[in-house]
């Protein structure tokens, strides 16, 4: 499975544990991705991809305001980016 939204790019970050004693230790922050299978608006197909919760609701979104997007070609040049 991918480690990064398709929509918003989140991705797994490094950062540290803290104690009460100020003791670092290092720990990986992880995004909250899922895969799922949307329908593609241009296409009508279901597109199976890796998204974040906030890449869901900015996706609802652009529904609601009727823009024109293609997680195909999202799919495809995320996958050209990593």
């Amino acid at each position: 499975m991918s480690k990064s939204c398709l929509i918003t790019g989140k991705k797994t970050i490094s950062g540290f544990h803290v104690s009460h004693s100020n003791v670092h230790a290092k720990r990986k922050m992880f995004a909250n991705l899922s895969k799922r299978s949307l329908k593609n608006p241009a296409t009508g197909r279901m597109v199976t991809v890796t998204i974040s919760m906030r890449g869901l609701r900015t996706l609802k979104k652009w529904d609601r305001e009727g823009k024109i997007y293609d997680l195909a070609e999202m799919k495809k040049v995320a996958a050209m980016c990593a």
